[in-house]
């Protein structure tokens, strides 16, 4: 990647190091920054993009969401989304899109100007925190996801993962991979940057909307589920029900499923299980474009 250390700007391309902002900056200071992550895949008529639209959508839902306002459009962000792509000679990784005020504040609390916008490439390989490689461990973590009446949990807000922050750092100390979260009303939630997802009985079920993040590697998965005869159901989920699974996965923007193999004291001996296999499988079809019932999802760059 001759520019991999380019990152894109509000319209031009900076070195790496120049990709700053002051510590008394809108977005350090006070929090007021959000975000999308999402998939390049090296395919055979070059780079792809999973759900490249839907990911932007997203991101001026956030914006909505959050009464801010970006200075480009989303066509606009595709379009520097494909320079950037090309720019870095990225083949296969991940795209992060920074939206965010730049400006200096003390006392301002509400910023009149528009967010400033960047976009990064990072090549496949990156360090994630966790081995994805082989089954995890995952527990119930001490704090709560927090309530959408509290802030728009639906937007991809930086100042909302530092409830993901404590949830991973919780786990960490007790010896586990990742830390699950429950609602305030004590059912399954999600995970610092992970949707959740259980098998009983063959039967794939999910949390609802509602007190989660829109996740479009949720989605994917339960758009893609029956198309291998998996049948999906979203409803509350108890900590009682999560616990006597039989399979138990998560799923995010590298790891679309990513088993898990000790779910607090128990040992799933067998992680990841049959259905967990069959879907990890597909999902991996998918993302290098040999499946083409889901090409669709993909946006040449």
């Amino acid at each position: 990647m001759s520019d991999a250390k380019q990152v894109w700007i509000n319209g031009k391309f900076v070195p790496w190091e120049k990709a700053t902002v002051h510590l008394m900056s809108h977005a350090l200071s006070r929090g007021s920054a959000f975000f999308e992550v999402f998939g390049v895949h090296s395919h055979p008529g070059g780079p792809a993009a999973f759900r490249m639209a839907e990911h932007l959508d997203r991101l001026c839902k956030s914006a909505e969401l959050l009464g801010m306002e970006m200075a480009y459009n989303k066509d606009e962000i595709a379009q520097a989304v494909r320079d950037t792509v090309k720019h870095t000679g990225l083949e296969d990784g991940y795209i992060k899109i920074m939206a965010y005020y730049s400006e200096e504040a003390f006392a301002v609390l509400v910023p009149e100007s528009k967010l400033d916008i960047g976009i990064f490439a990072f090549p496949a390989g990156a360090d994630l925190g966790i081995d994805i490689n082989k089954p995890i461990s995952a527990c119930i973590c001490k704090w709560r996801k927090i309530h959408p009446d509290t802030v728009p949990v639906e937007a991809k807000a930086c100042s909302n993962y530092l409830n993901g922050f404590l949830a991973r750092q919780d786990a960490m100390k007790r010896g586990f991979d990742v830390g699950l979260m429950l609602d305030t009303d004590g059912y399954l939630a999600e995970g610092s940057i992970e949707a959740c997802f259980m098998f009983k009985d063959g039967v794939l079920k999910a949390p609802p909307l509602g007190r989660v993040l829109r996740s479009i590697s949720r989605r994917s998965v339960i758009e893609a589920a029956p198309m291998i005869g998996i049948e999906v159901v979203q409803a509350p989920i108890t900590r009682e029900e999560f616990m006597d699974a039989d399979e138990v996965f998560t799923s995010a923007t590298p790891f679309k499923v990513l088993p898990v193999g000790r779910l607090e004291d128990r040992i799933l001996a067998d992680a990841p299980g049959q259905f967990s296999r069959k879907l990890a499988a597909l999902m991996a079809d998918i993302a290098s474009g040999k499946d083409s019932r889901f090409k669709h999802w993909f946006e040449p760059l």
